[in-house]
This record gives structure tokens, C-alpha cells and sequence, in this order.
């Protein structure tokens, strides 16, 4: 088994087909995406390929050490997570072919009209260490 990140963005991603931002969908149409995803995350929970997943808000900072005894520096002239990444989920599957079958499932979520977003998502291996060799 590998797992995969699978990273939802606000931007950063080419343009989805269905291209209409979600701050802009009715009560109902937000409410049928957070239920395909719910629905999706369920199936792939009942088939033992589901780790975790989690929308994100818009808040957030990037922090650094400044130093010891020194505050954190916070925010920076590039570009923020908190502007870019609307969630994510991890999946734990046998074979990248599988993590590219259900990246585009998830892709299928409705949006506005009820149409599929066929939004682009960003399909990360986690790193694994190399297998030791001994002799």
C-alpha cells in the first residue's frame, strides 16, 4: 500500500470545466459537493483506502524563526497556502494507477448547476524511506 496526497486548490490549478467560484454556488449546491465528498471518503473508508481528510479555511500564516529569543516572523512576499489549498484528503491504495482512478473520481464533484467541477487535483506520493540493504 502507498499513500497519496490529494490537494484540493482555490487557485494555483488550471481552470476546472466548471469553472464557477464556490463562493458563488447556492446553500444546495455546497451542500451536494460536501456530500459527494462525504459519500466518496465513505466508500473508500468500507474498501480500506481512505487515511483522512480535511477542508480548510481561508486563515492561516506562515511562520519562521527569527532566531532564539526573537518572535517569529510572520507572512512573506509569496504566495499563501491560505490562498491557494482548500483541502485535502490522504489515500492509501496499491498501485499509482488507483490513486489516479480516484483523484479523478473526487474530481467529479458537483458545483454550480449541479454539474461536475471536473476540477484539477494535485496527486502526491507521501516519501517513504528507502528499504535498508544489508549483507
Amino acid at each position: 500500500m502507498a499513500k497519496y496526497l490529494l490537494l484540493k486548490h482555490y487557485r494555483g490549478a488550471p481552470a476546472s470545466v466548471n469553472d464557477v467560484p464556490m463562493d458563488q454556488w447556492t446553500p444546495e449546491e455546497v451542500t451536494a459537493h460536501v456530500r459527494y465528498m462525504e459519500d466518496f471518503a465513505a466508500r473508500l473508508q468500507s474498501r480500506g483506502e481512505y487515511v483522512d481528510s480535511q477542508a480548510l479555511t481561508t486563515q492561516g500564516t506562515f511562520v519562521r524563526s527569527d532566531g532564539e529569543g526573537r518572535p517569529p516572523v510572520t507572512d512573506g512576499p509569496f504566495a499563501e497556502t491560505k490562498d491557494l489549498i482548500a483541502g485535502w484528503m490522504i489515500i492509501d491504495v496499491e498501485t499509482y494507477d488507483r490513486a489516479l482512478e480516484l483523484a479523478g473520481e473526487l474530481s467529479a464533484a458537483p458545483g454550480a448547476g449541479g454539474k461536475p467541477v471536473q476540477e484539477w487535483l494535485e496527486l502526491r506520493p507521501f516519501y517513504t524511506e528507502l528499504p535498508t540493504v544489508t549483507e
